[in-house]
């Protein structure tokens, strides 16, 4: 799969859609401020607009359109309508090329220019619709020159009657339909490119991840925009922040290594195995007492709480049918199995909610045909629109009509829960509900009874949505797999940062690590969670907590250290990832398998070097280290996950540190550089002060700028003495802004040892002489007995320090 060229198209009709879809809005009424330029006269029978006749359902779905508008941004609503129109006419285009529906959207010939399900029109073949809308059709069929009309009536009509598309995607807004871009069927336009052999392959059509990887392409300016702005991510922009598609060999790795693993487990002799090229083999097979035991295959159960489009779903689908058909299962029992007992997904994203479930269905229909009546559906769940009120005010009336009783504990548990779910939409899956037994057996039995016989589905499907969420998100599941969304305490709005600082104390540093948290208080006893996250929390202070959390309670069973360029999309060396599977299971002895795939320069490359010393490092290269003790971890300073480190490395922090010797220190920030700092050979030499030894001196010489240590390229032992920063009068002008933070003065002009702070390869150290200020960028050790300088100098710009840097300080940072 090309994608880049899937970028490209995604991104192309997506701006087309836009401009289609802002065209008609205008062409409504509607100027860019979202105000109404024009409205529609109701009349007996119908409705006059710019001049025109129109019917009684133009007025109404227009005053919709206008109540929509009321309350949100032009840009909004119409980024709205043209996904709604990109995610349908990709799902039929797709269900075409998979053979499961006619070629609606293909034009009649290269020289007639007209979708087929126009041309069945006219000669009488219509999808089913309403008595109305026929009429209408009926009366625009004669004409050939309204063909535009035809085509929109013929489309919404298609998306209501197709039964995939209707349950996957629900039913469109009323107002959505009048904002069918005019222009779509123009040439060069969105159906032009669809029907075009130039961006998607026949191949491309066939996968069930492609419309997960358009939608990921489609939101990308989205993602921009958010990550551009200023401040807080509000509830609407966290999706788009928190897209990413996961590689799928990491996929598979995590897949075999948590669900496959677990059926090995219990099925030693399967032959499944054969297939699974991704799975870490252990060394001699898990003691009896630390199996996940799985009795029933149904009980394999298996959740990705942050599930996206769909892509981990439907990896785990393709090896829980493998294991379904070596059970003797049909090929239809198999996939019903596996939506109703097997796989469980949420997202805080309805959108990517809707294409997992179309990829799954896809993927059902490819075993079995017969799913595309979308008779069984899987089991995806995204944030239902309920509160409070949702419970109190309907409770009684459900419960009434379902012949069911809520004593007061469940009364009580179930007000909290959907109190809380009010900020489902911002808190997603992380929400944690409080609920006995007792409450969770009423929920199971009211859901089952509302999926036997939906009534009042108004009334009842909203408080029916709740309880599915309030189970998926306290059920205990013998696997997880995940790429959760990577989002920094600094990002958070209110309500989200609140809520992780008060429930997620340990890893609240990131959103990435709260899901950390989430999986493992979801795992039943000995079972297994899958993740690809930041690799941060591996080595970072602000993780500390939550590694000897997980060290001292659970087993990390393998991992795959990916560093940076592991997802080929995102450029640089900022993101830098690691794969690993997590064991419920609590062992002094627990051991770990770890391999080492930060130097691969891409994703293929990773994947490589860890298929090819899965089992060894035959080849000289240090890939692959089995056996680690986790206990190991913990002798090192702030338990990072070094499992690279020698034992005569771990054996070394029992020694003296460095600060037995000097005292390391940070720097000041005068929070405008540009202003207060220059290059030695941008001002007067005159009225530099060099060697000064102390602050009073400075005051006293009246002159202007002093020498400090700014950090700088990589170079060892002396140098990058290049800048010089505003002291005057001991920084009376930094000091008026009332923004620089200067903080303590004692270490000021001393002889020190520098570094930089930041770097993406080794650490060096320099020496400056007396008269050197040092900022935040240029960290300094200043040496309690100068007679040990050299010594210590000398240890630490060796290559045994920099290897412990790597390990104690493995990011861009040496702070």
């Amino acid at each position: 799969m090309d994608t880049n060229k899937l970028k490209r198209f995604s991104t192309e009709v997506r701006n087309i859609l836009l401009g289609g879809v802002a065209q008609r809005l205008n062409a409504l009424g509607f100027k860019s401020d979202g105000t109404a330029a024009v409205k529609p006269e109701q009349l007996d029978g119908g409705a006059v607009f710019k001049g025109e006749v129109q019917t009684t359902d133009f007025h109404r779905k227009w005053v919709s359109l206008y109540k929509r508008m009321e309350g949100h941004p032009f840009r909004e609503v119409a980024e709205e309508a043209a996904y709604t129109w990109f995610n349908r006419l990709m799902a039929i285009r797709i269900m075409v090329k998979n053979g499961l529906i006619p070629p609606v959207l293909e034009y009649e010939s290269s020289e007639v220019r007209i979708p087929v399900i126009v041309t069945e029109a006219r000669q009488g073949r219509v999808p089913p619709m309403d008595e109305a809308l026929r009429q209408k059709l009926d009366a625009l069929l004669p004409d050939d020159a309204m063909t535009n009309e035809q085509f929109a009536l013929l489309i919404v009509a298609y998306c209501h009657s197709n039964p995939i598309i209707r349950k996957c995607f629900g039913r469109m807004a009323d107002y959505t339909e009048l904002l069918l871009p005019g222009n779509i069927l123009k040439r060069d336009g969105f159906i032009d490119r669809l029907n075009a052999g130039d961006y998607l392959s026949d191949d491309d059509y066939r996968s069930p991840e492609l419309i997960g990887w358009l939608y990921q392409f489609y939101i990308s300016e989205r993602k921009d925009e958010v990550f551009a702005k200023k401040g807080k991510f509000e509830a609407g922009e966290i999706p788009a922040a928190t897209q990413i598609f996961t590689p799928g060999w990491i996929v598979k790795y995590m897949v075999q290594n948590t669900v496959g693993r677990i059926y090995l487990d219990n099925n030693p002799h399967s032959g499944i195995r054969e297939g699974m090229k991704y799975l870490v083999e252990p060394d001699r097979p898990a003691p009896a007492d630390a199996v996940c035991r799985i009795d029933d295959i149904r009980d394999l159960k298996m959740a990705d709480l942050a599930c996206g489009s769909g892509h981990i779903l439907n990896e785990c689908f393709d090896l829980l049918y493998q294991i379904y058909m070596e059970e003797g299962y049909s090929r239809r029992q198999a996939v019903e199995e596996i939506f109703r007992h097997n796989l469980t997904g949420v997202d805080i994203d309805t959108r990517a909610r809707q294409l997992a479930m179309f990829a799954l269905l896809l993927k059902a229909c490819q075993k079995d045909r017969s799913f595309a009546d979308a008779h069984c559906l899987p089991r995806v769940l995204d944030m239902p629109k309920c509160d409070r009120y949702t419970w109190r005010d309907t409770a009684g009336h459900f419960n009434s009509h379902y012949g069911m009783e809520a004593d007061e504990t469940i009364n009580g548990e179930l007000d909290d829960a959907f109190a809380l779910m009010e900020h489902a939409d911002t808190l997603g899956s992380i929400m944690r509900f409080n609920v006995s037994p007792q409450t969770a057996g009423y929920l199971r039995q009211a859901v089952r009874a509302y999926d036997d016989s939906p009534e009042d589905t108004g009334l009842f499907a909203p408080l029916a949505d709740g309880m599915r969420l309030v189970l998926a998100l306290t059920q205990k599941y013998p696997a997880l797999v995940m790429n959760p969304p990577y989002m920094g305490g600094g990002n958070m709005n209110e309500v989200l940062g609140k809520y992780v600082k008060d429930n997620y104390a340990d890893s609240k540093a990131d959103l990435f690590s709260v899901f950390m948290e989430v999986c493992i208080g979801r795992l039943q006893e000995h079972g297994k969670y899958g993740m690809i996250n930041m690799q941060s929390w591996m080595f970072l202070s602000s993780f500390e907590r939550l590694r000897k959390t997980f060290l001292e309670n659970y087993s990390i069973e393998s991992m795959l250290h990916l560093g940076p360029r592991t997802f080929d999309e995102l450029s640089g060396e900022v993101v830098q990832n690691t794969a690993f599977v997590i064991c419920n299971n609590r062992s002094a002895d627990a051991e770990g398998t770890y391999y080492r795939l930060i130097d691969g320069k891409n994703c293929d490359e990773k994947r490589r070097l860890f298929l090819s010393h899965i089992c060894g490092n035959e080849d000289g290269q240090k890939i692959y280290y089995p056996h680690v003790r986790q206990r190991d971890f913990e002798k090192i300073p702030g338990c990072p996950i070094g499992y690279w480190v020698s034992e005569k490395m771990i054996e070394a922090f029992e020694n003296p540190t460095l600060s037995k010797y000097g005292d390391a220190v940070q720097g000041l920030h005068t929070c405008d550089n540009n202003t207060f700092l220059r290059l030695w050979h941008e001002v007067s030499n005159s009225n530099i002060g060099l060697g000064y030894k102390n602050i009073e001196d400075t005051v006293l010489s009246q002159k202007r700028w002093f020498p400090i240590n700014k950090g700088g390229s990589y170079r060892k032992w002396y140098g990058n003495q290049i800048f010089v920063i505003n002291w005057k009068n001991d920084a009376e002008d930094i000091r008026k802004t009332g923004k620089g933070v200067l903080g303590s003065q004692t270490y000021a002009l001393k002889p020190l040892l520098g570094w930089s702070d930041i770097s993406s390869g080794n650490i060096a150290f320099r020496h400056f002489p007396c008269g050197f200020f040092f900022d935040v960028s240029g960290p300094s050790v200043f040496m309690k007995n100068s007679a040990n300088t050299n010594c210590v100098m000398g240890m630490i710009n060796s290559n045994t320090c920099n290897k412990i840097m790597k390990l104690i300080a493995p990011t861009l940072h040496y702070n």
